[in-house]
């Protein structure tokens, strides 16, 4: 592994304002920990950045923390959520790294295509597609919205738009340099009927709830899209997506949204996450990848991440590690999840270099997410604030190290 330092730069939340509860205040702040990206042709220390859908909280959180006594009700439904400002969607921001400090420039609301602000609402679930019941403070039901989105990876275009992935569809968004919708590629059966002018596999659709599109990365010719679910898929249910070792990672054509090419990328072993492990109980199911970042032919990195622990991987795709198309079907048996729980499973799989790890950085914050390349021998992370719900506020940390990211 290279010589790593890490350097916390200095930033402050924008404030959304303020919710007086029955056992304090919750001040929710906008958060930009979930993508970060470069744009080619742009000023050195230029960034872009995304939050995701907007603020939410868990109902045991808001209760243990806050005292909402009267949502109590709510704790027996599955993935039930509370948002507190459901008029906060999802929104980009441009940054500019100055020295120490990472600076605000402006911020950009998502839009539909006629300039409507989106909601970070959660899609209407089916019989292919798991959806969250979401609730405002009264505990009254929010309705869902087809148009919702839970935004986290990010790419940045020569042409001034962005490619965005999505965890609710899961779905990959193209908008324009303004933040407005121009496409929305959906799985072919999730339930979700936006017009995109173009489908994913409907396996896509098996993703575990909360556990989509996360992280998302393009070639330099801007010819191919990589991206990584965050977890196993649940297919053909969520015994499978606990047990398995391994994520789905796809090449994508950029033009067409078309899948060419299926890698699965080996999560670590659980007990190797030393700072989650130590605050007790550490699955193999709470493994995530938060990010991909593009480092040129067949070569990307991979941000690997329990909650306190983050890992950056160096892995190279080959011929040798393509899995076979038989495996987008969503019917072929066993599944690539259920071949996955095996010790040896019977699938190429890929390898992968360590080039850093939090656990040997205490200093460094928990639930980092977004990662960008700042110049060949460093990296910015940013961690997710989830809007201050919890009282958590983003931290950015440079890291360099000692060799070329890019050969």
């Amino acid at each position: 592994m290279p010589d790593v330092s890490v350097e916390r730069l200095a930033w402050e939340d924008p404030v959304i304002g303020t919710i007086a509860l029955p056992r304090g205040v919750m001040t929710l702040r906008y958060g930009f920990g979930s993508g970060l990206s470069t744009r080619p042709g742009d000023a050195p220390g230029r960034i872009w950045a995304i939050g995701d859908r907007g603020p939410n909280i868990k109902v045991r959180d808001l209760i243990d923390t806050y005292g909402v006594d009267h949502l109590a009700h709510l704790l027996d439904i599955p993935g039930a959520k509370i948002m507190p400002r459901p008029d906060v969607g999802p929104t980009l921001a441009e940054l500019r790294v100055e020295d120490d400090a990472v600076v605000l420039v402006r911020m950009l609301p998502l839009t539909d295509a006629s300039g409507h602000p989106l909601s970070g609402l959660a899609n209407p679930g089916c019989e292919d597609l798991l959806a969250e019941p979401v609730f405002d403070l009264s505990g009254a039901l929010i309705p869902a919205d087809p148009h919702g989105l839970d935004t986290e990876g990010l790419v940045a275009l020569s042409d001034g738009g962005f490619w965005v992935g999505d965890e609710f569809g899961p779905s990959l968004v193209r908008l324009d340099r303004d933040g407005r919708v121009k496409a929305r590629l959906l799985p072919g059966a999730s339930g979700v009927q936006v017009n995109s002018g173009a489908v994913l596999p409907a396996i896509a659709a098996k993703r575990q709830l909360n556990r989509g599109f996360e992280a998302l990365t393009i070639s330099a010719d801007e010819r191919w899209i990589y991206l990584a679910f965050q977890s196993p898929l649940a297919h053909p249910d969520e015994d499978a997506h606990k047990q398995a070792r391994h994520v789905r990672l796809w090449r994508l054509d950029a033009a067409t949204g078309t899948v060419t090419t299926q890698y699965i990328y080996p999560l670590d072993p659980p007990e190797s996450f030393a700072r989650d492990c130590a605050l007790g109980a550490f699955k193999r199911s709470d493994i995530k990848v938060s990010e991909l970042l593009w480092l040129g032919p067949d070569t990307l990195l991979v941000l690997e991440r329990g909650s306190a622990t983050t890992k950056i991987y160096r892995c190279v795709l080959d011929t040798d590690t393509e899995v076979v198309a038989e495996h987008l079907k969503v019917t072929t048996r066993p599944t690539l999840e259920e071949l996955s729980a095996a010790d040896d499973a019977p699938v190429p799989v890929l390898t992968k270099t360590l080039l850093f790890t939090s656990d040997d950085f205490p200093e460094v914050t928990a639930d980092l997410e977004g990662m960008a390349l700042l110049s060949p021998t460093e990296l910015l992370l940013v961690s997710d604030n989830d809007f201050g719900v919890m009282g958590a506020e983003t931290q950015f940390w440079r890291v360099r190290l000692d060799r070329l990211l890019i050969d």
